[in-house]
């Protein structure tokens, strides 16, 4: 081992750690770079003879270590930056873990799809989940396989920013372009009563929860907690967006985390396709921030009959659910929410006034 002191500029110490990957047993020589025992990077020397520098996905994502309190090291999804803190006056100097934000780029069948910025990890599902709410993809079966595309930039290196998924034999690739219906941010032009009808003529899964999910207002002031203490990098970097799956009775069944939380849902969506999970019929989704239309219609494509948010939903979002019978919950605050479509879930005691 070795290691490297502070710069002039204040950056933290970083220890060198020379060691062979052995998830596969190739005989991968890495780097682990270790600041305040956690493992904030891992490489490989170019000239090694196996993986000239370019690492496979464990490889690059999968190592672990622990610091001195015993809790997992989170670097395969957080950087570390300098920064300048200043507290009632004093200033100093310090290391701040952030969440890892880049671009993944979906291709389908090798062609390019999307992009979207995304905290790496769970690409797979990220991109299984994204091809669910778009309408391309309903069942497991249909995707022959999920790979990161090898010399994905210019000179042949391997960025692990760019996935590539090839369906089954048999199955039909949409007519895809550029003005298609993606919905990768809250802001990409739809609007209306096109949208609304995208998504009803186009999911594979309506929601058809028979009997309706029924649950109680004291079981949904619960989740958000639940999702909190579940949060293992927003701890580390308040920076994260998470996304979460409960039965009806308040088991927490999956968590993701993401930048995005459009990408945390997809990620969610993701792992049930490949878990053969889907439609997700008798599942309350759980979302930190807003309900915008694209969570609204994300829910509605796996067939999850509940959405509920801490914050506001949009509109557009509303209208979704009244359209295809989502249950849609708003400012899921303590004992306080809004329940702006589907009411009929929610176990409802007093007599609801106009106000």
């Amino acid at each position: 081992m070795s290691s490297l002191g502070p710069s002039p500029n204040g950056e933290p110490r970083t220890a060198l750690i020379a060691t062979l990957c052995a998830y596969c047993g190739a005989g991968c020589n890495v780097t682990l770079h270790v600041q305040d025992n956690e493992i904030v990077k891992v490489t490989s020397p170019h000239d090694n003879p196996v993986t000239h520098g370019n690492l496979c996905i464990k490889g690059r994502f999968g190592f672990q270590t622990r610091t001195e309190s015993g809790s997992t090291a989170m670097g395969r999804v957080t950087e570390r930056r300098r920064t300048i803190r200043i507290r009632d006056g004093a200033v100093s100097t310090r290391p701040d873990t952030l969440v890892a934000e880049e671009p993944l780029e979906i291709r389908l069948n090798g062609r390019p799809l999307a992009i979207t910025m995304r905290t790496p990890g769970d690409d797979f599902a990220l991109a299984a989940g994204f091809l669910v709410s778009e309408g391309v993809i309903g069942d497991g079966s249909e995707v022959q396989s999920i790979v990161y595309c090898a010399g994905a930039t210019a000179d042949g290196v391997n960025t692990y920013n760019v996935v590539d998924v090839k369906l089954a034999p048999g199955v039909q690739v949409p007519d895809i372009t550029l003005e298609r219906n993606v919905y990768t941010t809250s802001s990409c032009g739809l609007c209306g009563k096109a949208s609304l009808d995208a998504v009803r003529t186009t999911t594979r899964h309506p929601i058809a929860d028979t009997p309706p999910v029924r649950v109680e207002p004291a079981l949904l002031s619960a989740l958000p907690d639940r999702l909190r203490e579940s949060q293992r990098v927003f701890d580390r970097t308040g920076g994260l967006h998470a996304a979460a799956l409960f039965s009806e009775t308040g088991e927490l069944l999956d968590i993701r985390e993401d930048v995005g939380r459009h990408n945390a849902v997809d990620k969610l969506v993701g792992r049930a396709l490949t878990d053969d999970r889907l439609p997700l019929s008798r599942a309350i989704l759980l979302v930190s921030g807003r309900a915008s239309f694209e969570l609204a219609q994300k829910a509605v494509m796996a067939g999850i009959p509940m959405l509920a948010a801490v914050s506001a939903p949009s509109s557009l979002a509303v209208d979704l659910a009244a359209e295809t019978g989502l249950t849609l919950v708003g400012f899921l605050r303590g004992p306080s929410m809004n329940v702006y479509a589907g009411e009929h879930r929610i176990a409802l005691e007093a007599t609801v006034g106009q106000g």
